[in-house]
C-alpha cells in the first residue's frame, strides 16, 4: 500500500523546517530594513523553495543514516528531536522510496531556483548552489561532512545562504545587512545540531560518524554552546556598531534567557536523559526566538 500524504510530510521532519522559515523571515526583514524589498508574494515563493530544500536534506539524511545503520542502532534517541523520523526503521517507507523522494524534492528546488535566478540575478546561483551542496554533502557519501566533524560548519554555511539568498531575491544585490544578520543567526542553528548529537553519540560512533561530540566526548557540550553563542553575539554587536544592523536588533539578545536555562541543565550533566529532554527543545526554542526577534528588530529599525 502506498504511503499517504501525511507520511510523506512526516518524512521531511516538518518541525525542524521552522529554522528555515525564520531564516527566510530574517532575510526578507533585511530587505525591509534597507527599504529595498520588492514583493511579499516573491518572499513566499522564496520561502516555499527554501523549505523544499531543507525538506530534501532531511529526507536524504534519513536515507543515508539508514544505509549506514546509524538510526537502527540508536536506542538512546530523544523523540522527535534526534535519531531521524524512524519511518524506514518502522517499515513505513523503504530505503529506495526515501532516496527517490529526497532527490525528487531536490530536483524541484533546482527548477524553482532557476526561476528565482531569472527573477533576481546571477549571484543567486552561487548562493543557492552553496546551500544545496551543504544540504547534500552533510550526509551523502563520499563527503559525509557531519561524519568528519564538519557538520556545524556545514549547517552554518547552509543557513547563511538561506538568509543572504532571501534578501538577494528581494534586493537583487548582496548587502552587508543580510551578511551580518546571517552570521548572527547561523550559530544558533548550528547549536541545535550540536546539542542534538549528544543522545545519538553511541550509535554515531558505532557506524563511524565522528561528530564533534563523538570526537571530543559530551564534556565539550557546554563549552561548544558558549562558543557558538559568543560568535553570534560578536557578529550582532559588530553589525550594530558598524551600522550594518539597527540598534533594535539587540532585541534578539532576549533569546539568551531560554538558552541559559538549557546550559544550566547541561552543565550539571550533559548526558543525563532528563537534562537533554529539557535542553534540546529549549535550545531549539532559543534559536527560533533569536531569529524572530532579530527580524522584528530589523523591521522596526527600518
Amino acid at each position: 500500500m502506498n504511503p499517504g500524504l501525511g507520511i510523506w510530510i512526516a518524512a521531511t521532519r516538518p518541525a525542524f523546517l521552522s529554522v528555515t522559515l525564520v531564516g527566510v523571515l530574517i532575510g526578507t526583514a533585511c530587505a525591509v530594513y534597507d527599504q529595498t524589498y520588492r514583493s511579499w508574494p516573491l518572499a513566499l515563493v522564496t520561502l516555499g523553495f527554501a523549505l523544499l530544500a531543507h525538506a530534501s536534506a532531511n529526507v536524504l539524511n534519513d536515507y543515508y543514516d539508514a544505509r549506514s545503520g546509524c538510526d537502527a542502532l540508536n536506542e538512546e534517541r530523544i523523540a522527535p528531536f534526534t535519531g531521524g523520523s524512524r519511518l524506514i526503521q518502522n517499515g513505513t517507507l523503504t530505503e529506495r522510496g526515501t532516496r527517490n523522494y529526497g532527490y525528487l524534492l531536490l530536483a524541484l528546488v533546482i527548477v524553482g531556483g532557476v526561476w528565482l535566478i531569472w527573477q533576481s540575478g546571477p549571484w543567486l546561483l552561487g548562493i543557492g548552489l552553496m546551500g544545496l551542496f551543504c544540504g547534500w554533502a552533510y550526509s551523502a557519501p563520499p563527503l559525509k561532512l557531519q561524519s568528519r566533524g564538519l557538520g556545524e560548519i556545514t549547517i552554518a554555511l547552509a543557513w547563511f545562504a538561506v538568509v543572504v539568498g532571501s534578501d538577494y531575491v528581494q534586493t537583487c544585490s548582496l548587502n552587508v545587512t543580510s551578511m551580518y544578520a546571517g552570521l548572527a543567526y547561523t550559530p544558533w542553528v548550528a547549536n541545535v545540531l550540536f546539542v542534538n548529537q549528544v543522545p545519538d553519540r553511541t550509535a554515531d560512533a558505532a557506524v563511524g560518524k565522528h561528530t564533534l561530540i563523538v570526537r571530543w566526548t559530551p564534556s565539550i557540550t557546554v563549552w561548544g554552546c558558549l562558543l557558538l553563542y559568543g560568535i553570534s553575539f560578536t557578529f550582532l554587536a559588530i553589525g550594530i556598531d558598524q551600522d550594518g544592523l539597527p540598534v533594535w536588533s539587540g532585541l534578539a539578545l532576549v533569546a539568551a534567557i531560554p538558552a541559559s536555562f538549557a546550559l544550566a541543565r547541561l552543565h550539571l550533566n550533559p548526558v543525563n536523559r532528563q537534562a537533554l529532554e529539557f535542553a534540546i527543545p529549549m535550545t531549539i526554542l532559543s534559536c527560533l526566538l533569536f531569529g524572530i526577534l532579530l527580524a522584528v528588530g530589523l523591521i522596526i529599525g527600518g
